[in-house]
């Protein structure tokens, strides 16, 4: 069921601002202009699950496309696969995910609401009606899949709980087709599933995610830590680029004791997100040694060894994989990008993300909707200028409520053609942010915007 969740989305009330509204504006917004819907929504709505919609789509684009090209194009240590999503039971048997990927769980008695136990601030009573809790039990977070057209005889699969293992089972597929050495790395960009008992806050932790994975493999005696701290400050470097802001970043060294099974060291790279007093996790870094390798290999009977022309010698190689979510980064994206100018009625809602990130770059309208002349000059431009950027076309009312309309989803310039257009063939150009506008020739619009937006 729905259960209210788009217009209160699910979160943990103690993590909540009262002062600040933030999160439900974004939220609200994110609907009202399209950028992500509630799953299933006119069937009552299926908890946890999203659907991005046009402008929401264009912004995944956009950050899906800066991350490959600044982690795999720009690197020649680098190369990418796009892996299947479902996948044999034998390669998370052998990963261990089966046996270790597993949330404590409780569930209360009497309104039978789960809950994870390391998420609860007080275990005793059932936070939503005061109930009492079941015992602790272990609870799968991989999504089982059958395979096969006859029941009894169908295969067990699993939609992927990560990226990662498809990269690893593929690791020798890799290095027979390409010409690469360790220390070199292989990118993926894809859905990921997890069967969450604790999920909300809008698209922080959902049932169905994309995630923007690396698997970096390097010789068992590199200097891991030093090529683990390089990568850290590579990771940095992709947050200025999509305009997240380094003061809202906090990185949290994860102590021995609370590393995942196949993890010898990881950092959290945490957020400030709008829902929550403390940073939360947006990306994180971990040093998963031969672990992966070493039980596919196992498991398998087939070599995931090395040999390294330099020494003569053959070796497992060690990993170092840098992770990012997409849709968290979606959402700091806009947490970061949402500002609210002016008092009450005149107060002015913009998204100030990016040139780079922006669903559209540039918004084309004449001056008057309803006047023939100044609408072809306008579609003649936006014919033009579509061939090189992603432009939108935006006719509908007056001029002043077309900005706001285009302020509010980020849209970074915006073109309007006046009846002086057709006398001096020049427009005017507003600038999102600062509302300044200028006049430019026609003919120089293209070069204008190349030094805007490239």
């Amino acid at each position: 069921m729905w259960l209210g969740i788009w217009h209160f989305y699910t979160y943990n009330k103690n993590m909540v601002k009262k002062e600040d509204n933030k999160m439900e504006k974004i939220v609200s917004l994110c609907k009202r202009r399209g950028f992500v819907y509630p799953g299933s929504e006119i069937y009552g709505g299926l908890a946890n699950t999203y659907d991005y919609g046009p402008l929401g789509v264009e912004l995944k684009n956009n950050i899906k496309r800066a991350w490959w090209k600044y982690f795999i194009q720009d690197r020649e240590d680098m190369v990418g696969i796009d892996g299947g999503i479902i996948s044999s039971a034998k390669i998370w048997e052998a990963s261990g995910h089966i046996k270790n990927f597993k949330d404590p769980l409780v569930e209360c008695k009497k309104c039978h609401h789960r809950f994870r136990v390391d998420k609860l601030e007080n275990n005793k009573k059932c936070p939503d009606c005061g109930g009492e809790f079941t015992e602790e039990k272990k609870f799968s977070l991989l999504f089982k899949s059958m395979i096969g057209p006859v029941e009894g005889e169908q295969e067990t699969a699993y939609l992927r709980g990560e990226t990662a293992q498809n990269i690893f089972v593929n690791f020798k597929n890799v290095l027979n087709s390409n010409n690469k050495k360790v220390p070199f790395g292989i990118g993926q960009i894809g859905k990921a599933f997890r069967n969450e008992v604790t999920t909300g806050n809008f698209i922080f932790r959902t049932l169905e995610f994309e995630q923007m994975e690396i698997e970096y493999f390097i010789a068992p005696d590199a200097n891991w830590n030093k090529i683990f701290e390089d990568w850290v400050d590579y990771m940095h470097g992709f947050a200025d680029l999509i305009g997240l802001n380094k003061k809202n970043f906090k990185d949290d060294e994860i102590k021995k004791d609370e590393l995942a099974f196949y993890s010898k060291r990881t950092i959290d790279m945490k957020y400030k997100f709008p829902f929550s007093d403390e940073p939360e996790e947006l990306w994180a870094i971990a040093y998963r040694t031969d672990y992966d390798l070493t039980q596919h290999q196992k498991a398998s009977g087939q070599s995931m060894e090395y040999f390294d022309e330099a020494t003569k010698t053959k070796y497992i190689p060690h990993v170092i994989e840098p992770t990012f979510g997409v849709d968290r980064t979606l959402l700091a994206l806009l947490s970061e990008a949402y500002h609210e100018e002016g008092e009450s009625d005149e107060m002015r809602v913009v998204l100030k993300l990016k040139p780079n990130m922006a669903p559209y770059k540039i918004a084309v309208a004449p001056l008057l909707g309803n006047k023939e002349k100044l609408s072809e000059k306008a579609r003649e431009i936006f014919v033009e200028l579509k061939k090189k950027w992603n432009c939108v076309w935006d006719d509908r009312g007056n001029i002043g409520k077309r900005y706001r309309s285009q302020d509010e989803i980020g849209t970074p310039y915006f073109i309007v053609v006046d009846f002086n257009s057709l006398e001096d063939e020049a427009v005017t150009i507003r600038d999102r942010d600062t509302t300044k506008q200028e006049r430019i020739k026609i003919k120089d619009l293209e070069k204008y915007f190349e030094g805007k937006l490239n």
